[in-house]
């Protein structure tokens, strides 16, 4: 460490020594009196507590205060004791400057009741306030100047806000209520400036389903109408981006969030809870939002997470069992570039990993650079120091094999995690965020650099809390801004902590995603590949499909487990739903008449797209009995236009009677089997020669019958002619001449006679998706 300023040195020394009697000695510095030193007796405990009033902070300014300034706190008051307070009023205290950021730790864990402390800055700067009955509340306001405090030199203070009043059990002055907070003073600005990088968060839940419309636009579908929400005025992504480009920061950006607004800029559908669906107006909400985030970044560096933000450590402990799981991290990395240059048309940086809550062991780290990341976002209080360093050390980190771990600061980065709704708890936040970013600057004259990585998706109230406590941040003397990138490109510090711990925390390991998860999404992957290889225009269902299981493997399902398996399941379901719709028409039984006959098999088409590379094989269950051209099976390719069936033939063969189960499956054209099989029973009825010389007689007779039948009807014509000509008059010739009348008793030739059941019947229409008769009878 190089050698500090006497004047530092001296005020370290100053502060150490000062705070350890903190506790024990500032009683006596408050104004108390005797009785008040002494300690109070269960009795009257409850009416002198320090709890009887509760003070609320709701307002501090300036936050980081100079000389020049005023201070001035707003809040509120209420009495919650069961007496009315008299003869009161509010003061601020101020305390000696902490001693270190452990210090500031545990004062933010104290920050009401207790002892009363610090120096009282009374008079013309105190309030009186009137008669507070049991439960009554007033508002006040105090300013002080700055100058007033007396505060000395840089470093962290303990202010608080106290009321001093009686009660009629205990008629003596008395603290009845106090609230604690910090005040970051460096009023020269003299050491060199923290180099501090805040990253700012623009990701999302989960909103896009892997369903879209049957339309040539393939309308996308949202589970519900919550990102409109979050987008449009007051929302929460809209507050991040309106506060975000109020400052100096490095956007970290989710490509899914960009490629799920930017989908709403078109028309799309919204899966209401009956499953209905219904039409999204917020278009211009989406396109306003885009709008502005694009000019929000230009010029500014982004830094792209893969696709959907994929949960690193789940992948590492679960997903390295299931065969194929790093591969969506891969693609998730690969579509994440695009889609951010695409929408914000900026150049992103893909190099970074985030854990969620940066928490990082060994797995984790191999994972994480398998995607080509080389930079890990980590959290101190994962990598911890075990060193002698006397401060915090940079945020970068060689860790081995190529990689930088960009240690964020754990105190910085939680600092507004919880409810921040209440203006008490966002005023402590936002002093306590300051308080911690000057002790880590006073720790050593050396500058260093610092990162802040809040929580992924703050709140509409964190935001705004994260945000006022940055712009006084970038306003005062301590820090300056500074980018990602420089940030992990900074000098290491030696003798910082470079060793990955092996441990992960326990609390985050149970919000993973589990192996039947990732099993779950396999097999999903698997169903997609088989479909996929049937299809002309595979783009309609691969990028879809390919996104939702990027999502599937999101941080955002982290604690919430039943939500997961539900998304999950939708996407399977979906996929199975698009399968079926290529699909083997249901058969009857089928009956041969003869020893060879043609069987035809339909397969139907619904799909919005043409199918191709599929082969449909037809087998027989007794190839002995029943031959299918000539082999117990036949593959014959098919191709199907959209919303089209086809039927297709196969020549069969009996070589007995009897029923004969058959088989009929489609196959793409990798041999794996695609849809549901197909069976049908055929009965060959076998006709033998025997019945066939009976068939030969039975016809040679009504031959033979019809030419005797003949021959009698021309004899009786022609002995009826002879007859007539011996009875005729002269006129015979003339009479003869004239033809004889028809006898309706001949045999005529008639259209409508019925085909004979040997006769060929028209095959089944193609366009038919209705399954076969009962005892649909297929002839030769």
């Amino acid at each position: 460490m190089s050698p500090s300023p006497a004047r530092r040195l001296l005020r370290h020394a100053g502060a150490l020594l000062a705070a350890a009697p903190l506790v024990a000695a500032l009683p006596l510095l408050s104004g108390a009196t005797p009785a008040q030193a002494s300690a109070p007796s269960a009795a009257t405990a409850a009416a002198t507590g320090t709890t009887t009033v509760d003070v609320a902070v709701n307002q501090l300014t300036p936050g980081a205060p100079s000389e020049s300034d005023t201070i001035t706190v707003k809040g509120r008051i209420t009495n919650n004791g069961k007496q009315a307070v008299t003869g009161a009023h509010l003061a601020l205290r101020v305390g000696t400057s902490y001693g270190g950021r452990s210090q500031i730790d545990a004062a933010a864990k104290s920050s009401t009741g207790g002892t009363p402390d610090g120096r009282e800055i009374g008079g013309k700067y105190a309030k009186k306030v009137a008669t507070l009955a049991p439960g009554a509340q007033q508002d006040f306001t105090l300013s002080v100047p700055a100058k007033a405090l007396q505060l000395g030199s840089e470093g962290v203070y303990q202010i608080s806000v106290a009321l001093m009043g009686q009660t009629a059990a205990q008629p003596y002055p008395q603290t009845l209520g106090i609230q604690r907070s910090f005040l970051p003073w460096q009023p020269d600005g003299a050491g060199p400036r923290t180099k501090t990088t805040v990253l700012w968060p623009l990701i999302s839940s989960t909103h896009l389903t892997a369903e879209t419309g049957t339309n040539e636009e393939q309308t996308p579908v949202f589970n519900d109408d919550s990102l409109a929400e979050q987008i449009g005025a007051g929302g929460r992504l809209q507050q991040m981006l309106e506060l975000g480009s109020e400052l100096d920061v490095t956007w970290v950006i989710d490509p899914d969030l960009l490629a799920s607004v930017d989908a709403m800029t078109e028309s799309y559908k919204i899966k209401e809870a009956d499953g209905k669906l219904t039409s999204g107006k917020d278009q211009s909400t989406a396109k306003a939002w885009l709008s502005e985030l694009e000019t929000a970044v230009q010029g500014q560096k982004v830094v792209t997470l893969p696709f959907a933000d994929p949960d690193l450590a789940s992948l590492a402990h679960s997903g390295t069992k299931v065969s194929g799981s790093l591969g969506h991290l891969k693609n998730a990395t690969d579509a994440a570039e695009k889609t951010v240059d695409t929408i914000l048309h900026v150049k992103p940086d893909t190099s970074y990993a985030w854990p969620a809550d940066g928490a990082v062991d060994p797995d984790i780290v191999k994972v994480a650079t398998s995607a080509g990341a080389d930079k890990i976002i980590a959290r101190s209080d994962s990598l911890r120091e075990t060193g002698t360093l006397t401060y915090t050390p940079s945020a970068a980190r060689p860790i081995g094999g190529g990689a930088t771990a960009v240690v964020a600061d754990a105190r910085l980065s939680t600092a507004f995690q919880g409810d921040m709704t209440g203006a008490e708890r966002s005023t402590l936040a936002v002093q306590e965020f300051l308080a911690q970013s000057l002790m880590f600057d006073l720790q050593t004259d050396k500058q260093r650099s610092v990162v802040v990585a809040p929580q992924r998706m703050p709140t509409a109230s964190q935001a705004q809390t994260m945000a006022e406590a940055v712009g006084i941040l970038q306003s005062g003397t301590w820090s300056q801004p500074q980018s990602l990138a420089a940030a992990a490109k900074a000098k290491p510090d030696p003798g910082a902590t470079t060793r990955v711990p092996r441990s992960y925390p326990a609390y985050l390991r149970k919000q993973e995603l589990k192996p039947p998860a990732f099993e779950q999404i396999a097999a999903t992957e698997s169903d997609l590949e088989n479909f996929k290889v049937i299809l002309t225009d595979k783009s309609r269902v691969v990028t879809p499909f390919g996104r939702a299981m990027d999502r599937e493997v999101s941080t955002s399902w982290r604690g919430r487990a039943g939500t997961a398996t539900t998304f999950r399941d939708g996407v399977s379901i979906y996929l199975r739903g698009l399968t079926d719709q290529v699909m083997l028409i249901e058969k009857s039984e089928v009956k041969l008449s003869g020893r060879s006959a043609t069987i035809p098999v339909s397969v139907q088409n619904n799909l919005w797209q043409d199918v191709d590379h599929l082969t449909l094989r037809l087998t027989s269950g007794n190839g002995t009995r029943l031959k299918i051209n000539g082999e117990t099976f036949q593959d014959q390719p098919v191709k199907i236009s959209s919303g089209h069936s086809q039927s297709v033939k196969f020549t069969t063969t009996a070589k007995a009677t009897g029923p004969v189960t058959v088989h009929a499956q489609l196959f793409t054209r990798d041999g794996d089997a695609y849809g549901q099989e197909v069976s049908f029973q055929v009965d060959a009825n076998e006709v033998t020669p025997t019945v066939m010389l009976v068939i030969a007689g039975g016809v040679l007779l009504l031959v033979l019958a019809g030419f005797r039948m003949y021959t009698q009807r021309k004899r009786a014509a022609a002995d009826k002619a002879a007859k007539a000509g011996e009875d005729a008059p002269d006129s015979d010739s003339e009479a003869a001449a004239e033809p004889a009348p028809e006898d309706e008793s001949a045999p005529t030739a008639r259209a409508d006679v019925p085909q004979q059941p040997s006769d060929p019947t028209a095959d089944t229409s193609s366009e038919s998706t209705a399954p076969s008769g009962t005892g649909e009878r297929v002839d030769r």
